[in-house]
């Protein structure tokens, strides 16, 4: 892992708060984040069981005016974003021309022809750039990261907690968002999130993120999460990191997001996807659980039951839901379905595990 100074880390609005609550800090994607306040496990348990607060205002906003097709954006994303509804959410990905994934990101239809991007943190810039350079002259472009706070209610009791403090958020369907008044801003609200629970995430003025932080912690029901908990959290569900399971050379279609990819459509990667899935690609993503409580690390490699090297870790831990070590990683395709007997670890040290589907945990309140 690249060492960063933490001199040269970004801080978010809320970085004094995350101090005051003796956060343990670190540097992710170029910003100075809480990593954990009481515990991960802790943190973990009250997001899956109550609710809690994540700080994810160093994500990427990008405001984009324009008619869809006439300035570019729909060539920019792999997912079908005509027919958004206004309103409403959508995942996708930035490919390059290998078909690879630059990035992941939600983009957000706020009229018949103004959207908002969601991307990133460490690929912001790059993206920007990206959109810029693709995007044609019929289009107005703003990059608003630095004016937009962000925070994210995750958790069962997310409706419960937030329906007083937001009148009409109960009307909110998943993948859906709207804009509500708080503290006398306006606000976009979405029922989205990247836990697995019930959850909606809060894009408020920077410059007064921290009063919308101290008033939703009056309540002593809520606690402030960290990095820590959010992939724990994200790995139970099989959800992708950019940076283990996505990057520049790695397809969608490897990745195992073939469906956020429509075919029907002109983007950039589409011919060499096209051939891609007429061959079938060598590798895909496979999800497995240990046999024991170890916990596999990214970079793992993963071997089959006579010793032979058949893929890699991208992302691995221990679940507190399974009591056992779980992962996530690229494998040659015989051994993608579950039921494969495989193992991890290294030529000395290996861990043995079964392929599994996703998600590992099964009591999600997301769409409830």
């Amino acid at each position: 892992m690249t060492m960063i100074s933490q001199d040269s880390l970004k801080q978010t609005p809320l970085y004094q708060k995350h101090i005051g609550l003796h956060a343990r800090m670190v540097g992710f994607g170029g910003w100075d984040m809480p990593l954990q306040y009481e515990g991960i496990i802790v943190e973990y348990e009250s997001t899956r069981k109550q609710v809690t607060v994540f700080d994810t205002s160093h994500m990427g906003e990008f405001i984009l005016k324009g008619d869809c097709r006439a300035c570019g954006l729909d060539r920019l994303v792999s997912s079908r974003i005509i027919d958004m509804p206004v309103q409403s959410c959508r995942y996708g990905m930035i490919l390059n021309a290998s078909g690879g994934v630059m990035d992941d990101l939600i983009v957000y239809r706020l009229g018949q022809e103004e959207w908002m991007i969601v991307v990133n943190a460490a690929t912001t810039e790059k993206d920007f750039n990206h959109f810029r350079s693709h995007l044609t002259k019929q289009s107005v472009l703003n990059n608003v990261s630095a004016s937009t706070g962000k925070l994210d209610i995750q958790g069962p009791w997310a409706m419960e907690f937030l329906k007083d403090f937001i009148p009409g958020l109960t009307k909110l369907d998943y993948y859906t968002f709207a804009h509500f008044m708080i503290l006398g801003e306006r606000a976009i609200v979405s029922r989205t999130g990247y836990t697995g629970e019930l959850g909606y995430e809060i894009y408020f003025p920077a410059n007064r993120i921290a009063q919308l932080w101290d008033k939703i912690f009056e309540n002593p029901k809520v606690k402030p999460a960290g990095l820590g908990a959010r992939d724990l959290l994200r790995i139970e569900m099989g959800y992708s990191l950019y940076g283990h399971e996505l990057s520049d050379v790695i397809t969608p279609l490897e990745a195992g997001l073939s469906k956020f990819v429509d075919f029907e459509k002109e983007f950039i990667g589409k011919e060499v996807l096209l051939t891609l899935r007429k061959e079938g690609p060598s590798r895909k993503m496979a999800y497995f659980v240990c046999d024991s409580r170890r916990a596999p690390r990214s970079d793992f490699r993963i071997y089959s039951t006579d010793s032979e090297e058949i893929g890699i870790v991208t992302s691995g831990t221990f679940s507190p839901e399974l009591k056992k070590g779980i992962g996530m990683g690229f494998v040659a395709n015989e051994y993608v379905s579950p039921g494969k007997k495989i193992l991890i670890g290294d030529a000395t040290n290996k861990i043995e595990a079964c392929t599994t589907s996703r998600p590992f945990y099964k009591k999600s309140s997301l769409k409830n």
